[in-house]
């Protein structure tokens, strides 16, 4: 039987719904009357997205802030929310409260109104998140400029080096490791900056299948060439890359759930949005630009696209 991976299997769908202007997006927008709505759906499976012993509250955030993430993307505000979850029979009264308890925290932290869902039984938690909003802009992954240049909201590297840290043992400094497990178990969104600089966004995509992902996506829909020419991590994610004889360069091009957004920007804009990431506390990375051509470049080495892809 041939195996098909996540991109394989969506085409078929696509041309199943006989959509010819359909592109991924994440948030998809149709409009109703003058208004265009915003909707994103997310799934979130236990045992394939959440390390072992996870606390209940860290895998509610991780599943609400992936949608949000996608949002912050678009430059639009999520405003309502429906959440579907399939729950384990052996789930005490006591893990139940906890998960709702999650559920109402997060949604009130980002001002999302929950409006109801539904609940189901099976052998693992599932907990799928569909988030709702108004758009006035849409911010699409295709539609970068030549010179435009190319930042993140902040520093991969992080999440992947998490990863290593919890599957083998590699030598990490205490205060690394508790960097690395804060970035993997209590992820944040980068909505309030994005929606606050929208206005200067050519293009922008959401990094959580890795940041090779969002390159290639975002040059190939917009058909040039993006050339990285400054990489988005820190001294102590090199330190740590160094030490353990790790590749840095997979390290942080293939990671994948940093929730950061990958944006381009005209380059006379780089200063009022360098001082907006200073007052939403916000590590900003100019890290290359957008040419003629294909593909993503770093260093004349060609990176290819290697983040997260299911069922390949």
């Amino acid at each position: 039987m041939l195996k098909l991976n996540e991109k394989e299997i969506i085409k078929i769908f696509q041309n199943e719904f006989r959509n010819k202007k359909w592109i991924s997006e994440d948030v998809e927008f149709f409009k109703v009357g003058k208004n265009m709505i915003a909707i994103k759906v997310d799934t979130l499976v236990e045992s394939t997205d959440i390390p072992i012993k996870t606390k209940l509250y860290n895998i509610v955030r991780k599943s609400i802030v992936s949608c949000i993430s996608d949002f912050a993307a678009k430059g639009v505000n999520p405003k309502y929310g429906i959440i579907s979850l399939t729950i384990p029979r052996i789930f005490s009264k006591l893990k139940i409260t906890q998960l709702a308890t999650a559920i109402g925290n997060i949604s009130n932290e980002f001002n999302i109104k929950m409006l109801g869902g539904d609940t189901n039984e099976g052998k693992e938690l599932v907990i799928e998140t569909c988030l709702i909003g108004i758009a006035k802009k849409i911010i699409k992954r295709k539609s970068s400029r030549i010179n435009d240049v190319i930042i993140s909201t902040g520093a991969f590297g992080y999440t992947s080096s998490g990863f290593h840290i919890l599957c083998k043992d590699l030598k990490a400094t205490a205060k690394f490791v508790k960097k690395t497990r804060n970035a993997l178990l209590n992820p944040t969104s980068r909505l309030r900056f994005c929606i606050a600089n929208s206005k200067y966004f050519s293009s922008a995509m959401d990094s959580s299948d890795g940041l090779s992902t969002t390159l290639h996506t975002m040059s190939t829909q917009a058909k040039k060439k993006f050339v990285i020419t400054n990489l988005p991590t820190n001294k102590d994610v090199i330190n740590f890359a160094a030490k353990n004889d790790l590749d840095l360069i997979k390290l942080i091009f293939d990671g994948g759930e940093e929730y950061e957004v990958i944006a381009t920007v005209k380059y006379s804009n780089l200063i009022k949005i360098k001082k907006s990431a200073i007052l939403h506390k916000i590590e900003l990375f100019e890290i290359g630009y957008v040419t003629r051509g294909s593909g993503v470049i770093y260093n004349d080495m060609t990176i290819k696209d290697n983040g997260w892809l299911h069922l390949n």
